[in-house]
């Protein structure tokens, strides 16, 4: 969907790093600005276009592009709380409650979705 940000990422985001995504997304390239204090964060009056051709976006374009980000981010949180064990022991389960007549692979995945229940039920 986007192609800088990344809403599964297990780690959240700064404040200035959903500034500089925003940035990077709003305009679909991530060379186009500079900041114009170098040390300074990545805040719309700190911001301005290198690119000949390429504008500066309104302030309420870029501020809702990160509250937009934030949204995915916050609704990707389910994705990121659901673990499953790997494909690989996955198997290793199936093949083992197939060989002992055992349910362990159907009780880790139903205490995967037990423990993180899709959002509304």
């Amino acid at each position: 969907m986007y192609k800088f940000f990344n809403a599964d990422r297990p780690n959240s985001y700064s404040e200035d790093e959903y500034k500089m995504f925003a940035l990077m997304e709003i305009v679909d390239t991530g060379d186009w600005y500079r900041k114009i204090d170098p040390y300074g964060d990545h805040s719309y009056s700190n911001i301005e276009s290198q690119v000949d051709g390429v504008t500066k976006p309104s302030e309420s374009d870029f501020n809702a592009k990160i509250t937009e980000l934030k949204n995915a981010y916050a609704s990707a949180q389910y994705q990121r709380d659901r673990v499953y064990p790997s494909i690989q022991d996955q198997l290793d389960m199936q093949y083992w409650d197939k060989v002992n007549g055992t349910t362990k692979w159907q009780d880790t995945i139903a205490k995967v979705k037990a423990d993180t229940p899709k959002p509304g039920e």
